[in-house]
């Protein structure tokens, strides 16, 4: 089978679609452009006859909403491309959960009563968790963009990733410091331990470090997202001579301890996984506070290559703003969800079972590998999980500079 390789409208506005052949979370800061009205409910859009129905569940408003706007419009580009080629026609309702599961339930049973046959989402892990458990039992076909831990997929066989999980990002954070020894000799880790993103890194990425013989000299914590405090921490790390400091968390803590570290004067490395994607867009931060962290991403908006440059100039000409990896994510996971139509041969009039058998068919196939934004050759195992190299990057004057 051929591969399909992501394109941006202008990159395939010649392009027919009988050639498609390939396509976190925990409470975060504030969105830095306006959310999209959610649909559902009674303001559902009417279905479509004639286009496959791919629900969407995601934060549009709220702490967390960065994440979901990102996702949502990361795909809705994607929607708008396929459908301009003629052929396939997709219709997505995309619904905002808060980045809170009992409102992802609602939103889905919105989504199953508006007609959904494919469900894009959720953005966020805990919703999603409570939703795929849902999803299993109807047999709809899922595929999220950013929900990382590997309890979305356990158990489940109609559930798919396209971000790292939780543990990749933790091992192979660990395995790129042990090979970059110039970054920090002593590593201190802080993480969340009431987030399941957060510890699950944490732990796959200490478990890691020990295995590598990295010097681990400050292991700490913190309750939740809202902590606003974190002297603890830091002092701990620095009394112990950490020049390196590892974060496996959310840019809104993040960005407070970027913050409380510079008033301490404590100028150690920091690196961070993908769910700190997003920080130079959190609405009041100095993003000079930034300057010389790393991070693991699937994306960077200032890649020079074509794919990346159309990808961010279309998404700038239609939403305003610059994309982050989430944003990328979405526009994956709509056109790997598009290839996987096209070789099946979904179509509008098919129930949501017979889609779901048939994706997971394709998904798991030993050929299907998609070639997009985040990833080329990505391949997908039975469990769900996605293979794909991470991108390393440091930030540099407010931009994403790629160091690997």
């Amino acid at each position: 089978m051929k591969k399909m390789r992501v394109m941006s409208l202008a990159a395939t506005a010649a392009m027919t679609v009988s050639l498609l052949a390939g396509c976190g979370g925990s409470n975060s800061g504030s969105a830095s452009t306006p959310a999209p009205s959610a649909a559902g409910g009674s303001d559902a859009p009417a279905a479509s006859s004639e286009a496959i129905k791919i629900g969407g569940i995601g934060p549009l408003t709220g702490s967390a909403a960065v994440y979901g706007v990102a996702t949502q419009q990361g795909a809705q580009l994607a929607v708008d491309e396929i459908n301009a080629q003629g052929g396939l026609q997709f219709e997505l309702n995309f619904q905002d959960d808060e980045n809170d599961t009992e409102k992802a339930s609602n939103a889905y049973n919105n989504l199953k009563d508006w007609g959904m046959q494919i469900l894009y989402g959720c953005t966020t892990t805990n919703p999603c968790v409570a939703v795929a458990s849902s999803t299993s039992a109807d047999r709809y076909f899922q595929l999220t963009p950013s929900a990382s831990s590997s309890d979305v997929t356990a158990g489940k066989d109609n559930v798919f990733q396209m971000c790292f999980t939780d543990p990749n990002q933790g091992t192979t954070a660990a395995d790129y410091i042990a090979e970059h020894a110039e970054l920090g000799s002593k590593i201190a880790v802080i993480y969340n331990n009431g987030d399941a993103y957060s510890t699950g890194i944490a732990t796959a990425f200490i478990a890691e470090a020990g295995a590598k013989g990295l010097d681990v000299v400050s292991q700490t914590t913190f309750p939740d997202d809202t902590n606003s405090d974190f002297s603890v921490q830091l002092g701990d790390a620095q009394s112990n001579g950490a020049d390196l400091v590892f974060m496996p968390i959310y840019y809104t803590p993040a960005s407070l301890i970027l913050n409380q570290a510079k008033s301490m004067g404590y100028a150690p490395t920091f690196f961070g996984c993908d769910g700190m994607d997003g920080i130079l867009a959190l609405d009041g931060f100095d993003t000079s506070l930034a300057d010389g962290l790393v991070l693991m991403t699937a994306f960077n908006p200032w890649g020079t290559d074509d794919l990346s440059a159309n990808f961010t100039k279309a998404y700038q000409e239609k939403f305003g703003t610059d994309p982050n990896q989430f944003a990328a994510d979405g526009y994956d996971c709509i056109y790997a969800i598009a290839k996987a139509c096209e070789q099946a041969g979904v179509t509008a009039d098919m129930s949501h079972e017979d889609v779901c058998d048939a994706l997971i068919a394709q998904f798991t196939g030993s050929d299907f590998t998609v070639d997009g934004l985040t990833g080329s050759g990505m391949a997908w195992s039975t469990n769900g999980e996605v293979s794909k190299a991470p991108v390393v990057i440091k930030v540099e004057d407010a931009k994403y500079v790629t160091i690997e």
